[in-house]
């Protein structure tokens, strides 16, 4: 299988040492590429995770955690959003009551109520409708006071100002006192391995003081902006800050730290009590999405109501979330689907609880560049010594290899790799080294090509070239079409006008009927004077050669036509071109001696569609295809010339005339020939003095169209039926 592998068969200008030199390039421009990670690479990269997340989604296990739903039922019941504090203050307080572990705000709370009685008093500008409403609680400060010992965690949002310095300024509208502590070991400056911040949004005063928890609810979209990772930490200014996932678990654990661990190479994890999450470098963690579920979300509007079986909040960190569109909070997420940014959060928590965690640990780039660099280098040296079809066996048995291992370790270990840059950098070498392997033998095997083609057709000498254990005698049975053309009146012409001239114009004739016959995939099997032989199905099987045959003869029947048309209008009398086709099983191989022998196809069906080809000019038709070929077509309007004897035949043979080679201003319109032929064929519509009278009318409005003289003539000689019994070939 491999013989030949060393490079010593390649020619001069490709020595040993500029093969390798090539197929070490490539390698090298693939580990570039891996270094700089253009964005397109990335995005292809990260197109395969969601693939493999499509292809095997995580399964659904319940868990204690839950998502508060602010949804269109809920805005429909009470009113649209914001709501009054008061009513988040009720939602909280069911909740509560409900047994719930944490509770946490995926909604920024950063604005005072506007419907507050205060705000309220100066929207009415009324002295003594201000003075009653003064009287009323406002409605944050009984939100602050529903939080207090409650477990409930507020979001803020941090953002990058652009200002110089970047997120090293130091922020100055944070809390002054966090309710947690991050404590970190290893790495002497963790914070900078974190996506950094230098300002963000907070909840009002007045509501920090009864929160538990305080969480950023800022994602780590790519730049496609789908949502594959979730941050439990991130950097603001060169303070570390915990973000709403993390503080959710921290506080349903009524634990205080966030354990941060690091190396120089990034974080390695994070501890909030008794759950460690291994995490990239970023502190971040994958998402592994499941399914859509909606047993994870719980309406608020029945909460509020009192609606909810406590079971499904006992004991759960509850998420509060809109999934409404009118709120703005929908992402896309790699599943190919818009969801509400709440649903992050509540995976990332499922997968912290649950421990199942869909990783790209820090060893998968090594792994990944040591594929690139061996598969690259194998596949290119490969390519450059073996025969194509080993080469690219081998090709893809590498990329095989390579998507099938990173599917493995998806599905199996839940382990992210990427496939696609060591992927691409294979096929690359794999291009590059088979153009080059192609270009040597393509020198090897041009002459016998330039040499050959001149005699035989050229898809025979191209599969001679790769088949060469085809040159030897004896043939097979194989279902073929054919094709028959001659040129009517060649021979006066060449007595009547000058040779040379005449032999020309048949050149021009013949090289475009042939450029016809190889366009479509034919072989020439014999050029005989003007007439011409084809063949499809031959040497090259083609399961459509009935198709190719009739598109071949309908091509050839238009230049045929044109081309007489042409010369007549130059008072040259070129006749026209009669064709005929048939299909059907013959012997097909090399005949002859060991001295020489000659490819062509043996049997019947040779002979009947050169019979056919004959029997144009007693018809009067240029065109006669049989119903074998029409078997194999579809969409091709015929008229039925009638069933035929053939000379020297005893069967009938059902035959038919192309519409597209009849000059329509002539001929009759093809429903009244149908309707006229129906009347001669077996069965209920059979009439033959009907059909005598519709060719009648048929012949006296169209006196010119050859078979309808044929029929009538028949008829009025007695013919019952449309078999034509042909006396001369």
């Amino acid at each position: 299988m491999f013989r030949g592998l060393s490079l010593r068969r390649l020619p001069g200008v490709l020595s040993n040492v500029a093969a390798v030199t090539l197929v070490l390039v490539i390698a090298l421009s693939g580990l570039a590429l891996w270094f700089t990670d253009p964005i397109p690479v990335q995005n292809l990269r990260l197109a395969q995770f969601d693939q493999f997340q499509r292809w095997h989604p995580r399964p659904y296990t319940p868990v204690a955690v839950r998502v508060v739903d602010i949804d269109e039922a809920s805005l429909k019941a009470y009113g649209q959003w914001p709501w009054p504090r008061t009513r988040l203050a009720e939602l909280v307080q069911s909740l509560n009551e409900a047994g719930t572990a944490a509770i946490a705000f995926d909604v920024l709370l950063t604005e005072p109520d506007r419907t507050s009685p205060a705000a309220m008093a100066q929207l009415w500008n009324n002295p003594k409708v201000g003075a009653l409403l003064q009287r009323l609680p406002d409605h944050d400060g009984v939100l602050g006071k529903t939080l207090v010992g409650r477990n409930v965690v507020l979001g803020s949002s941090l953002s990058r100002s652009g200002a110089p310095g970047g997120p090293t300024a130091a922020p100055s509208d944070a809390p002054s006192a966090l309710p947690y502590r991050i404590v970190s070991s290893g790495a002497s400056n963790p914070a900078q391995w974190l996506h950094g911040f230098d300002t963000g949004l907070w909840p009002l005063p007045v509501l920090q003081g009864g929160a538990a928890g305080l969480g950023a609810l800022n994602f780590a979209a790519d730049a496609d902006g789908v949502v594959r990772r979730v941050p439990l930490l991130l950097r603001l200014g060169q303070k570390i800050v915990p973000t709403l996932s993390a503080e959710a678990l921290r506080v349903a654990q009524g634990e205080r730290n966030h354990l941060l661990r690091s190396n120089e190479a990034g974080v390695q994890d994070v501890r909030i009590g008794g759950v460690t999450a291994p995490t990239n470098a970023q502190a971040e963690i994958w998402l592994h999405y499941t399914e859509d579920q909606p047993a994870r979300f719980v309406s608020a509007a029945q909460v509020l109501n009192g609606q909810v079986d406590t079971k499904l909040l006992d004991g759960h960190i509850v998420l509060i979330g809109s999934s409404a569109a009118g709120l703005m909070d929908l992402r896309f997420n790699p599943m190919g689907k818009m969801m509400p940014g709440v649903q992050a959060h509540a995976l990332a928590l499922e997968q912290l609880l649950s421990g199942q965690y869909l990783q790209r640990p820090a060893w998968a780039g090594g792994v990944e560049v040591l594929t690139l660099v061996l598969g690259s280098l194998i596949v290119g040296l490969l390519a450059l010594g073996i025969p194509a079809k080993w080469a690219t066996a081998a090709a893809a048995g590498v990329l095989a290899a390579l998507f099938g291992g990173a599917w493995y370790a998806f599905v199996a270990e839940h382990v992210l790799l990427d496939a696609v840059n060591p992927g691409l950098v294979i096929l690359v070498s794999f291009g590059l080294a088979s153009g080059m392997h192609h270009l040597v033998s393509e020198r090897e095997q041009r002459w016998v090509r330039e040499a050959f083609s001149r005699y035989v057709s050229p898809n025979r000498v191209a599969h001679l070239v790769a088949h060469r254990e085809q040159l030897e005698l004896g043939g097979q049975r194989q279902v073929c079409s054919f094709v028959f053309t001659d040129l009517a009146g060649f021979t006066s012409m060449m007595e009547a006008d000058d040779p040379s001239r005449a032999v020309a114009l048949l050149n021009d004739y013949l090289d475009a009927m042939l450029a016809i016959v190889f366009k479509h995939e034919g072989t020439l099997d014999r050029i005989v004077g003007d007439a011409v032989a084809v063949l499809f199905s031959a040497p090259v099987q083609q399961a459509d050669h009935r198709q190719r045959a009739l598109n071949c003869v309908l091509e050839m029947d238009t230049f045929a036509s044109a081309y007489a048309a042409r010369l007549q209008a130059q008072g040259i009398p070129w006749g026209h071109t009669r064709i005929g086709s048939h299909s059907g099983e013959v012997i097909v191989g090399n005949f002859g001696g060991k001295t020489l022998f000659d490819y062509r196809a043996l049997g019947d069906p040779i002979n009947t569609a050169a019979r056919l080809e004959t029997v144009n000019k007693h018809l009067g038709t240029r065109v006669c295809v049989s119903q074998a070929i029409l078997d194999g077509c579809t969409d091709v309007p015929v008229r039925r010339v009638g069933q035929l004897v053939l000379k020297g035949k005893s069967k009938p043979l059902l035959v038919f005339e192309p519409l597209a080679t009849l000059n329509a201003a002539n001929c009759a319109a093809p429903a009244d020939y149908d309707a006229a032929m129906r009347l001669l064929q077996p069965g209920e519509m059979h009439h033959p003095t009907l059909a005598c009278e519709y060719f009648e009318a048929l012949a006296e409005r169209h006196p010119d169209d050859p078979l309808v003289a044929l029929h009538l003539r028949r008829l009025r000689q007695g013919a019952a039926d449309d078999l034509i019994v042909m006396a001369e070939k």
